[in-house]
C-alpha cells in the first residue's frame, strides 16, 4: 500500500500545470542579410557598408551608439532627458515590408537608408511582427536581441517625401501605411561583425496573449 502511494504522490510532483493561456510553441526561422547600414552623419539616414562592428553598446560610429540613451517622446512616464536603458541601438527591416509601405504609398520603392536601418533582412514573413524577447543570431557570431516594433514617424516621412517631388502627402502617410511594417529595434547581446550576405537564425521563444482576466 505504501508503494502504490508514493507512486501517486510522484506522478502529482511531476504533473506539468495547465498554461492559463494559450501558448504557441517556440520555433526557428532562417534569414538571409541583404545589406548592412551605419548612420555615422548628421542625420538618422543611413549608408550602406560592406560590413558592421557589433559591440555591446550597439554599433560603434552610429548615431544610436551607446549603452545608455536619453529619453524622448515615447517614454511619457520619464522626465524627457532620463538617463535610461539604450534599447534601439540597432534597426532591423526587411525587403516585404518596405515593398508594402512603397505599394501603399504609391511610390516606386522605400529605402533602406531614407529611413535609418541598419540591418535588411530577407527571408521571415511578416518580419515586423516578431516578438520581443526573439533572438538573430548571425552566423558570424554576433547576436541581437529583438526589444519590439519601431514605431512610424513623420520624421521618416518626410524624409521619403523628399525624394519624390510634390509628394508631401508621404510624410503623414508613412505613419498610416507603416504602422506593424516598419521594422524592429533591438540591442547587441553577443559582440561581433555582420557582412552582408550571411545567414542568420531566428529563435522565437514560447508565446501568448496576456489577459489579466
Amino acid at each position: 500500500m505504501s508503494g502504490t502511494l508514493d507512486l501517486e504522490r510522484v506522478r502529482l510532483e511531476t504533473k506539468e500545470p495547465e498554461a492559463p493561456f494559450e501558448v504557441m510553441r517556440g520555433q526557428k526561422l532562417q534569414g538571409k542579410v541583404e545589406g548592412v547600414f551605419i548612420a555615422d552623419g548628421a542625420t538618422f539616414r543611413t549608408r550602406e557598408v560592406p560590413k558592421l562592428d557589433f559591440a555591446f553598446s550597439g554599433i560603434p560610429g552610429d548615431n544610436h551608439h551607446g549603452a545608455t540613451r536619453p529619453s524622448g517622446g515615447l517614454e511619457p512616464w520619464y522626465e524627457r532627458g532620463t538617463e535610461m536603458k539604450n534599447e534601439r541601438q540597432v534597426t532591423i527591416l526587411s525587403p516585404d515590408d518596405l515593398a508594402g509601405i512603397a505599394e501603399d504609398l504609391r511610390i516606386p520603392e522605400v529605402r533602406m537608408e531614407w529611413i535609418g536601418g541598419n540591418i535588411l533582412m530577407s527571408g521571415i514573413p511578416h518580419f515586423t511582427m516578431l516578438p520581443s524577447r526573439t533572438l538573430i543570431m548571425f552566423e558570424g557570431g554576433v547576436t541581437i536581441r529583438v526589444d519590439g516594433l519601431n514605431p512610424p514617424c513623420r520624421n521618416s516621412g518626410r524624409s521619403i517625401a523628399g525624394e519624390f517631388e510634390g509628394r508631401d502627402d508621404i510624410e503623414f502617410g508613412f505613419p498610416k501605411f507603416a504602422q506593424y511594417r516598419r521594422g524592429l529595434l533591438a540591442w547587441v547581446e553577443k559582440e561581433g561583425r555582420v557582412e552582408k550576405g550571411e545567414s542568420a537564425t531566428v529563435r522565437i521563444f514560447p508565446q501568448w496573449i496576456y489577459k489579466p482576466s
